[in-house]
């Protein structure tokens, strides 16, 4: 049977992708979330019957907890905890700690219940990653921790209608996400903290706090007269700061001065690597058997010393170098970004990323520790990154085949499923696309850098790779990063689907070559707008239009069913 390509091989693809996704083997069962639950309902006395009537542990099946009332997760199919929202349901008792076992939660609604005592001081180990907390309309008391501002992915908390007393942290100025922030009717004094200007917190969110003041309420009282000394000590220090911020500037310009003095004197961009060549005691440790050691001065050979014309890759994650050994192997060598981390926290993240193999992923072959620098041995890929098959700056060497784009979709979904399924602990990518999905002699696809996001965040936990900075290549970044600033495995399925859109249409994801000239979106935004007016034939990249491929009933069987 042949299917020539039309409009539905958007279909094709995108089913089969899901497709391998939910079947190339997925965890379900994470058990630090179900006792998450487990530990929340055995804390909370429950009168209404909410919890006792639907949390019932004794089924196995895949995603059992996902039907829980009050609770959502990330993917139906499998027991991992977005949100708990248990707003209304009469509960008592006090903060359940046994949330510290949601480890991916994100969202916490408590209000409305009948929860007293003190809001935990380490609320922001319990629930570092949440976008929003909601636990108004209880009876919490004592004060408001301070590590709350620790909690820096918020975007609402709400606080009001309890007993909590003293004054607002200082610090929750430094939640720089927060959009809306409620402490109404408690019993709290002192001056409102000077939150972004783009939170826009009204008066109303201070409400029925007599101490309060600042503001937006009342201006706090005039110091008295025996805060003058202090006041002038202030204005004095206030002085020192100002000529400080001047001095700060100065050194930037300076520094910058220097930074471009500095390029002018390592036209080669490698007096780094040469800095090192008599450093003694230089190791490349080695994961796979099958490469022989190495030394660190044979890195710098195989490199040419790290010469500019040995580079092959720029990225946020660091430079890659082409290097070939005496015996001709060859390899590619990552030095990373300047890390935060110290060299043990390094060590411990290459004794993960050492270990996680698949046919689909590069494999790391191993690392080097030099000083300040870190270097990443990969095995080299001949026929380098999507991107540059699809987008060739010489037409004449772009991949045109269709099987074996759909190869390489095939094999990429794969590759991303094992990370986000398979590996453990899972591994979120966080920048997903055409350029950091490389191919190897045969052009079977294979995902790098993943696991890197987290060499460059500083945080320091393996679920840092599951928070957004400003990681994520233009066009392939998930919509909802905007709203929640959080890394998701959602998030690395969005940016996978742009990639499958570059597969079909030959586009890049911005700046679309068959767009109307006044089209200022994306690659999924012109899809959008094509599908919306039944013009998707539109899309198909012109080299592939009209030449037929083989395809199994079971293509033409989710096409059916997906219509």
């Amino acid at each position: 049977m042949k299917m020539v390509l039309n409009g539905r091989t958007l279909t094709v693809l995108v089913v089969v992708s899901l497709w391998l996704l939910l079947s190339c083997g997925l965890s379900y069962g994470v058990l630090s979330d179900i006792n998450c639950l487990k530990g929340i309902k055995a804390e909370l006395e429950d009168p209404y019957g909410y919890l006792n009537t639907s949390w019932n542990f004794n089924n196995n099946t895949e995603g059992f907890i996902c039907k829980f009332t009050g609770i959502e997760c990330w993917h139906p199919d499998e027991n991992k905890v977005l949100n708990i929202r248990l707003s209304d349901m009469g509960l008592k008792g006090q903060f359940p700690g046994a949330i510290e076992n949601c480890t991916s939660l994100t969202g916490l609604d408590l209000s409305s219940n009948k929860l007293f005592g003190n809001i935990p001081k380490n609320i922001s180990q319990i629930i570092p990653f949440v976008t929003t907390l909601d636990l108004s309309s209880n009876n919490f008391s004592g004060e408001i921790p301070v590590s709350l501002a620790n909690c820096t992915y918020l975007n609402v908390l709400k606080l009001d209608h309890n007993r909590l007393t003293g004054q607002i942290p200082a610090q929750f100025a430094l939640l720089a996400r927060i959009k809306q922030f409620s402490v109404a009717n408690n019993l709290l004094t002192g001056p409102v903290p000077y939150f972004s200007p783009n939170a826009s917190i009204p008066a109303d969110s201070y409400a029925n706090n007599p101490g309060l003041c600042g503001p937006p309420l009342d201006a706090c009282p005039s110091p008295s007269k025996k805060s003058h000394t202090t006041v002038i000590a202030a204005a004095a220090v206030g002085g020192v700061t100002v000529a400080a911020i001047g001095v700060g500037i100065g050194m930037f310009f300076l520094l910058r001065r220097v930074s471009v003095m500095k390029k002018e004197e390592d036209p080669e961009g490698n007096k780094w690597a040469k800095s090192l060549k008599g450093v003694k005691g230089i190791k490349v440790s080695m994961f796979e058997k099958s490469v022989s050691k190495m030394k660190f001065n044979d890195l710098m050979k195989a490199t040419n010393n790290f010469c500019k014309d040995n580079i092959i890759g720029t990225g946020r994650t660091g430079t890659v170098y082409k290097g070939v050994l005496d015996d001709g192997t060859s390899l590619m060598v990552k030095r990373l970004q300047e890390s935060q981390h110290s060299e043990k926290e390094f060590l411990s993240e290459m004794a993960t990323l050492g270990s996680v193999k698949h046919r689909n992923l590069v494999p790391l072959l191993g690392f080097c520790l030099a000083k300040k620098e870190r270097l990443l041995v990969y095995r080299y890929m001949p026929n380098g990154t999507l991107h540059d098959q699809l987008h060739p700056v010489d037409d004449g060497g772009k991949v045109t085949e269709w099987p074996l784009r759909l190869k390489i979709g095939i094999g990429a979904a794969r590759g991303l499923a094992w990370l986000h399924h398979n590996c453990n602990p899972r591994i979120i990518h966080r920048n997903i696309s055409s350029k950091c999905i490389l191919l190897d002699a045969d052009f079977e696809p294979k995902i790098s850098d993943f696991g890197l996001a987290r060499l460059m965040n500083p945080i320091d936990t393996h679920l840092s790779t599951f928070v957004n900075g400003e990681f994520g290549d233009l066009g392939y970044v998930a919509p909802e990063y905007a709203r929640t600033l959080v890394a998701t495995p959602k998030g690395d399925i969005y940016s996978f689907g742009t990639v499958l859109l570059e597969l079909v249409t030959g586009e890049r994801p911005t700046h679309i070559a068959k767009a109307p000239e006044d089209f200022k979106g994306n690659l999924v935004e012109w899809i959008t707008q094509l599908s919306s007016n039944s013009q998707l034939q539109d899309a198909i990249d012109k080299s592939l239009v009209g030449k037929g491929v083989d395809a199994s009933k079971s293509y033409w069987g989710a096409i059916q069913f997906h219509n």
